[in-house]
């Protein structure tokens, strides 16, 4: 049986491969993930070069900001959703 097409509002879903291109070197977007959700971060001065600190931008970065990061996930409540990251 056919797998049934997603709803027309779901989010698009990036593998990591994918959103390893968005680190603002190989293209210009400037994506990271946390918990599932992918984030563009592009606008961001602090992003500016692809990086935050010791932080990357085409990663999912829930491992580390869960660990040590000075702030919550709030953080990524300024910036758009635009997509999400499909599990490995």
């Amino acid at each position: 049986m056919p797998k049934p097409p997603p709803p027309a509002n779901a989010p698009t879903a990036y593998t990591k491969n994918q959103l390893a291109l968005r680190n603002g070197q190989d293209r210009d977007e400037i994506w990271v993930a946390y918990q599932g959700q992918i984030y563009d971060v592009s606008r961001s001065r602090l992003w500016r070069r692809g990086n935050h600190y010791e932080h990357w931008a085409g990663q999912d970065l829930t491992p580390e900001l869960d660990r040590d990061a000075p702030h919550n996930a709030n953080v990524f409540d300024n910036f758009p959703v635009v997509g999400v990251l499909k599990p490995s």
